[in-house]
């Protein structure tokens, strides 16, 4: 009997199935289990660290150009020397610990470690220490919102649950380099002991989107809580995504084609580009070689970004080819419900439900929404600011507003101009509180917003009315004297009037000029918008 031969006509539906391995290089200020330092960790200028997690070294030795020297940060404990023994870090535990009940996990009360053995050059040990049947984190789940047609947050739309399988910790591998010419290749083992945190989902994810609003989401969740700075050129979060299929043939077969597990991505574009390609491919690969879902089948592929294609690295092995064992010279981790307790303390409102937030309540979008978490002090900055007005009685929907338009505009600006984030910048709360009253009372105009903002970033303790009156930016306030300037415009400029009384109100603006401009002749300033109101109104126009 002969073997069926299928065509691309033969499959009727095809199915994604993809699943995330994520990794979350946490910034500690030392390793995983040795003081050396730790190049996720958020170095200063100064390039020293204080004191670490487990008590010591603070150099960060760099060259010429500021560049971290290969091979810098080791100890005995990273070279794997003989005699050299491993200490937990205490730190790392605790922020894996923050990102799985961010994420909805349940923390194990007993966890252990494991050597996880492969041999490779930037692995000195030839073993991994991780976790492999009791992992600190896990059975988790998160609600990801869609992406809109710019790569933004769909705060409306629907969203998708995704469950977590486990987050667990474990130690970076080194990397190698090979940038030099002939063909040599240099081990460093500067990121070797890394404290990573691996997060595995569930294969929820049925298009490129989901993962890449997933991954976004993570990233943010990560930075609010303070454990990565998330920079992932410098590789600090990686995305490995498991893709497959599965295909409903025209004759009632359903076919699983084999996983793909592409390794290494640190873009979400990449991360995109590759689920794609690979939901493309699959079905094509099957009819070419007709390999199916089994034992062995996995494969693991790089991304080639200038041709746009996966290419075969090696086949996948299964978890009894690491040879797991628990690690002798480490202790089994208890996790009482007191310890357990004061780290939920520090998760705090996660960054969805802020964005959620911030729509519903200061009437922002939800690309202003996402622009202001993105920064967590940024976000918190935006609250206290709202909250103090609140509190003298203003209606939260107008000053939430208002001060979300200073922080995005103004703010984002400036520190655009001097590569900080806003809440970088130095102006308080407060100051940035008594910049919107100025502007909700009338005293300032929208313009002037922007260079006070500038003035209390410079004088953090200044009086903003203060600073303000100094510069001039306070507008004058007598409306007797401001309908007398309109008038007064009106009579010179008949020809524009009328225009504006015949309907044209696109011309008023060169009457409002005029008017600024006499107000500056007696030393005053106007706001546009209360001028463009009584000439409105001297003209029959007005609402």
């Amino acid at each position: 009997m002969s073997e069926v031969v299928y065509t691309r006509a033969d499959i009727e539906r095809v199915e994604p199935i993809v699943g995330m391995e994520v990794h979350v290089e946490l910034g500690t200020r030392s390793k995983m289990f040795s003081r050396a330092p730790n190049p996720a960790y958020g170095w200063r200028d100064t390039h020293t660290t204080g004191e670490e997690e487990h008590g010591g070294r603070d150099a960060r030795p760099t060259g010429d150009e500021g560049e971290v020297v290969p091979n810098s940060l080791v100890d005995p404990v990273v070279l794997a020397l003989p005699g050299a023994l491993p200490l937990m870090n205490r730190a790392a535990v605790e922020m894996s610990m923050l990102v799985g009940l961010a994420l909805g996990c349940e923390i194990a009360p007993v966890s252990r470690w494991d050597r996880k053995s492969y041999f490779y050059p930037d692995l000195p040990k030839a073993y991994q220490i991780s976790q492999y049947d009791l992992p600190l984190c896990f059975d988790g789940v998160v609600e990801v919102p869609g992406l809109d047609a710019r790569g933004g947050f769909d705060l409306s739309g629907p969203r998708t649950r995704v469950g977590i399988i486990r987050a667990h910790l474990e130690e970076d591998a080194g990397k190698l380099l090979h940038e030099g010419g002939g063909g040599d290749s240099l081990v460093d083992l500067n990121r070797a002991g890394t404290p990573l945190l691996e997060i595995v989902t569930q294969p929820d994810f049925t298009s490129a989107g989901q993962c890449v609003a997933f991954a976004k989401l993570l990233r943010m969740v990560c930075r609010s809580l303070g454990v990565t700075e998330g920079v992932m050129q410098r590789g600090h979060m990686r995305f490995e995504p498991n893709v497959n299929c599965r295909m409903h043939l025209r004759d009632g077969r359903v076919v699983t084609t084999p996983i793909v597990e592409v390794k290494n991505l640190n873009s979400f574009r990449a991360l995109g580009e590759v689920v794609e390609y690979e939901l493309r491919e699959q079905p094509g690969r099957w009819l070419a070689d007709g390999r199916e879902m089994g034992a062995g089948a996995k494969s693991t592929r790089g991304w080639d970004v200038d041709r746009g294609v996966t290419v075969m690295q090696r086949e996948k092995e299964d978890a009894h080819d690491y040879r797991y064992f628990p690690d002798p010279d480490l202790p089994v981790v208890y996790v009482d419900a007191g310890w357990r307790e004061r780290v939920r303390e520090g998760v705090g409102e996660l960054p969805l439900a802020r964005m959620d937030r911030y729509v519903d309540k200061a009437g922002v979008t939800a690309a202003e929404a996402a622009a202001l978490v993105e920064e967590c002090g940024t976000a918190e900055l935006y609250d206290r600011m709202v909250d103090e007005l609140v509190a003298e009685g203003r209606s939260r929907g107008a000053v939430a507003r208002r001060a979300a338009n200073l922080l995005l505009q103004a703010g984002m600006r400036l520190a655009n101009e001097r590569g900080v984030s806003v809440d970088a910048l130095g102006f308080t709360a407060a100051q940035g509180a008594a910049i919107v009253r100025l502007r909700e009372e009338g005293e300032i105009s929208a313009n002037a917003m922007d260079e006070l903002l500038g003035l209390c970033c410079d004088d953090t303790a200044g009086d903003v009315r203060a600073l303000a009156a100094r510069r001039g930016l306070l507008l004058t306030r007598d409306d007797e004297q401001l309908m007398r300037w309109c008038d007064a415009v009106i009579a010179e400029q008949e020809a524009v009037a009328a225009e504006v009384r015949g309907g044209n109100l696109k011309a008023v603006g060169r009457l409002i000029g005029a008017v600024v401009g006499k107000a500056g002749e007696a030393g005053g300033t106007v706001d546009a918008k209360a001028v463009r109101a009584v000439l409105l109104e001297r003209l029959g126009q007005g609402s």
